[in-house]
């Protein structure tokens, strides 16, 4: 057994008994982050890899990455069959590829009982999303995916909040996520750019396919609210591309709420300007990422208040235990990615245990949450491909 006896559910997350073995699948920039993450979470050894379908790139990553190199491999097909014969074969892997490759890498390890972290977005077409979702159904494994926005813990004390009737009625919800990076004109030339670029690794959207699919699962996540229609319009601000790399969208949640969701790269003096407002009829919250141990609360008619990341001061018993370090000494994204990794390790650890957790134990996002973001990616460009029209998710 990996976890003890007696969990008491509402607590901190409990002990294992060992550290859960974690496969790569990417040897990417974001996959160096992810592994820092899992670390952290104390949780997770990283023992193999697919990180390179170049035999000599991939001794080389495995050789950076410290594994033997009998568990280094060129396919993520050989990985999943190799492992799983493997008495101590990986317990799960996460999956950092160009989108194109996620469908048919996670498959590959569903097949063999693999549990899985995919990043995001899921796939680039509805249907493989939904092939996936039937796919983590009939194997049984848990299914994750990398949406690590909403696994900041005052995020998750931004959902309880609006959950608990805080700020009323909701009755607007904007978001936008803004960033710099790709201001140059030359920026399309460097490497781990230019598939975002490509169509036929990226899919139809580039920018909304890797930070507006992040918006829109923030917005959703903590209001509570599905969004059902959205009418976008893509720009390419800068330099010639082949895809977008701007978009102004209007969006229709349940209910009739309205909103906005905005994304781009091209907003200089922006490194990670993921905001989120929700409004209701009694007050709104407000959130920045690059200022993400605050969240600011305010009811109609009364003084703001700020709550900060850190134990007691408003927040709840349940997001304390995301929290590592004491109020004042900052976390960030490597924290949070830290709390996907945790509550990814608990997921596999109940479905390894045979334990049926309750509903709200966990919060990290599934792979439903990641198929309703490539519904969000498919509808915002068919809605840019009529004109701007609306286009029901």
């Amino acid at each position: 057994m990996l976890l003890p006896g007696q969990i008491d559910f509402e607590g901190p997350f409990p002990k294992f008994s060992r550290r859960l073995r974690l496969g790569v699948v990417g040897g990417g920039r974001v996959s160096g982050m992810q592994a820092t993450a899992a670390r952290l979470s104390y949780r997770w050894d990283v023992v193999a890899g697919a990180m390179s379908s170049d035999p000599v790139r991939a001794k080389t990553a495995a050789a950076d990455w410290f594994l033997d190199e009998d568990r280094c491999y060129t396919s993520f097909a050989e990985m999943a069959e190799v492992e799983a014969a493997r008495d101590d074969g990986v317990d799960a892997v996460m999956i950092t590829t160009p989108n194109h490759l996620h469908h048919d890498a996670a498959i590959a390890f569903l097949n063999k009982g693999i549990d899985v972290l995919c990043d995001k977005p899921l796939t680039n077409e509805v249907s493989e999303a939904d092939a996936l979702i039937e796919a983590a159904e009939k194997s049984g494994c848990v299914f994750g995916v990398s949406y690590v926005m909403s696994c900041f813990a005052v995020i998750r004390q931004a959902r309880d909040l609006v959950a608990s009737g805080a700020i009323g009625r909701i009755n607007q919800i904007h978001v936008e996520f803004m960033q710099d990076w790709m201001t140059p004109d030359d920026v399309a030339d460097a490497p781990h750019v230019k598939w975002r670029l490509d169509p036929a690794k990226s899919g139809k959207t580039s920018c909304v396919g890797d930070i507006g699919t992040h918006a829109a699962h923030l917005a959703q996540f903590v209001s509570g609210l599905a969004m059902k229609e959205v009418r976008a319009d893509f720009h390419v601000c800068g330099a010639p591309k082949p895809l977008e790399d701007t978009a102004f969208m209007t969006t229709r949640f349940e209910g009739g709420v309205p909103g906005t969701l905005m994304c781009t790269r091209l907003a200089p003096g922006n490194r990670g300007g993921l905001r989120l407002r929700i409004f209701g009829s009694e007050g709104g919250i407000e959130w920045d990422l690059e200022n993400s141990e605050q969240l600011k609360l305010n009811r109609f008619g009364q003084p703001d208040q700020i709550i900060s990341r850190g134990h007691g001061h408003g927040m709840t018993t349940a997001n304390e235990r995301l929290v590592r370090t004491a109020r004042g000494f900052p976390e960030g994204i490597i924290e949070a990615w830290g709390n996907l990794y945790t509550e990814f390790a608990m997921a596999v650890a109940a479905r390894k245990d045979g334990i049926r957790a309750p509903s709200d134990w966990l919060g990290m996002p599934r792979v439903a949450d990641g198929a309703k973001g490539v519904a969000f990616i498919e509808a915002s460009f068919q809605s840019h491909q009529s004109g701007g029209a609306w286009v029901h998710i």
